[in-house]
């Protein structure tokens, strides 16, 4: 602005505004500037040239062409399209499908299974094989070398209690390892004297018992393989404390040939009803939750997480813990599954209904 403007120090103010040449390109005037000037055009009763407009405000916003004026269209005349045509264009323009027919796409692709007293149940009470488990991790630690307080084992249950109950109430998973970790410091046993291979294998001993007492519900190989030989994805999906167990259980009941995913909320350390945890399989199937089916025997975990997912819901009735079934007694009114079953073996039936 002071390269374009000349002042005479012998005149006020306002009189060298007069003198200010106004033209594209000139730096913008001050806001005070600004006022002065538009004061003396006021004054002297002329409105702004296009160049003093332009110099002060800047640039006008360009003008918009209209839009092109094509006259009225004619409708289209409807084309009959034969067999041959439309599989031309279902190759050419509908690549997604696979090269299948237009319209046969399934409407279910893929189902999520529960794994305890959904599958598979357990021979023997789940307390007599906590204590046994306990006893024979107790064993393990003080062969080791560990200096513990009499009867640790009934501790070690007392703890595997607790983290189930915490993981239940604020829908996060307590792993296994960290609560026996806790346990021992509880009772004055330092960290920094914990060996970690040592404290993992205790875990495993504790589970040991647990792991060989499933076994699976009748029927159940049948139908998974009735399922996939149908096409479907299948998942095995699971709230457990410690992710390595539960993959032995699933090599040990030779589980893993019928399913793509198999996976404990100790993984991710989130678990049902989180539909977070069921979306992992639709992630790697690239599935939309319309496509999927999730079969479950809890209504509070599973139907619930499979209804907030979005999925069709199977609940699976019959013998489950006793805390599951106080629970479906509780919440049978608010939540509702698509379909219900006691026997598995009727389930190929109902997705394919579905489907």
């Amino acid at each position: 602005m002071d390269d374009a403007i000349e002042h005479d120090n012998t005149q006020p103010d306002d009189d060298r505004i007069d003198e200010i040449s106004l033209r594209p390109g000139q730096e913008p005037l001050t806001a005070e500037e600004k006022e002065r000037f538009l004061a003396r055009a006021r004054a002297r009763g002329r409105s702004l040239t296009a160049d003093e407009m332009y110099a002060i405000f800047g640039p006008p916003p360009e003008v918009e062409s209209a839009a092109p004026d094509y006259g009225d269209i004619e409708p289209m005349t409807e084309v009959a399209l034969d067999e041959q045509q439309i599989s031309a264009l279902d190759r050419n323009f509908f690549p997604e499908l696979g090269g299948g027919a237009i319209g046969t796409q399934p409407l279910v692709r893929g189902i999520i299974f529960d794994f305890d007293q959904t599958l598979a149940d357990l021979k023997r009470p789940i307390a007599d094989l906590m204590l046994e488990g306990a006893r024979a991790a107790e064993a393990y630690m003080r062969a080791t070398g560990m200096d513990l307080p009499d009867d640790f084992a009934a501790n070690i249950v007392e703890a595997r209690r607790f983290s189930e109950e915490k993981s239940a109430e604020e829908q996060e998973e307590h792993l296994a390892d960290d609560a026996l970790s806790f346990l021992l410091q509880f009772f004055g046993y330092p960290a920094s004297r914990m060996d970690s291979d040592v404290l993992h294998k205790a875990v495993d001993i504790f589970y040991a018992p647990e792991m060989t007492a499933w076994t699976l519900r009748p029927g159940v190989p049948e139908m998974l393989a009735t399922l996939r030989a149908s096409g479907y994805r299948l998942a095995l999906m699971t709230n457990y404390n410690c992710d390595r167990v539960f993959q032995r259980t699933v090599d040990y009941l030779n589980l893993r040939q019928f399913f793509d995913i198999c996976l404990s909320s100790a993984s991710v350390e989130y678990r049902k009803p989180d539909p977070r945890f069921l979306h992992i399989a639709l992630e790697q199937w690239d599935f939309l939750p319309y496509e999927t089916v999730v079969v479950g025997d809890s209504l509070l975990q599973d139907i619930r997480a499979g209804i907030e997912l979005g999925a069709q819901t199977v609940l699976v009735r019959g013998a489950t813990t006793a805390q599951i079934a106080h629970e479906n007694l509780a919440h049978a009114e608010e939540i509702a599954p698509d379909a219900s079953i006691a026997d598995l073996a009727a389930l190929p039936e109902i997705v394919a209904a579905w489907t």
